[in-house]
């Protein structure tokens, strides 16, 4: 599986960036998918999750109401619509395939990362 994220850059607080995460392979479409992030001199951290059918997310706490994490089966993508920025949410953000079953939050559940996509939020 390969993954390709792209979509970031830099704004303004307060305003929006839509994350994308192109995956290879066909079974896609069977893949639960999440979003992480790392700040500089920071650990990753989760960001977002979403099942394989798209119909179960979750979310850390400090994007809750401001991040929406969906995906187009079809077009094998996942998206991460992100509004109302803040500086703190300036990072390296991935995205990764789920493989494990212990806790969506948790990095050690995801087997396959994206390069990442820097998204940088000026105060």
């Amino acid at each position: 599986v390969q993954l390709q994220a792209s979509g970031g850059g830099l704004v303004q607080a307060g305003g929006s960036l839509r994350l994308s995460c192109a995956a290879s392979g066909r079974s896609f479409s069977s893949y639960n998918m999440g979003w992480f992030r790392q700040a500089p001199g920071k650990e990753r951290e989760f960001v977002a999750y979403i099942n394989w059918r798209g119909l179960g997310t979750d979310y850390v706490d400090s994007v809750k109401g401001r991040f929406t994490i969906s995906r187009d089966n079809a077009k094998n993508a996942v998206y991460l619509q992100m509004n109302s920025l803040k500086p703190e949410d300036t990072a390296v953000y991935y995205c990764a395939v789920r493989v494990g079953i212990y806790k969506n939050t948790d990095q050690r559940d995801y087997k396959y990362w994206g390069q990442g996509t820097q998204v940088t939020v000026s105060s």
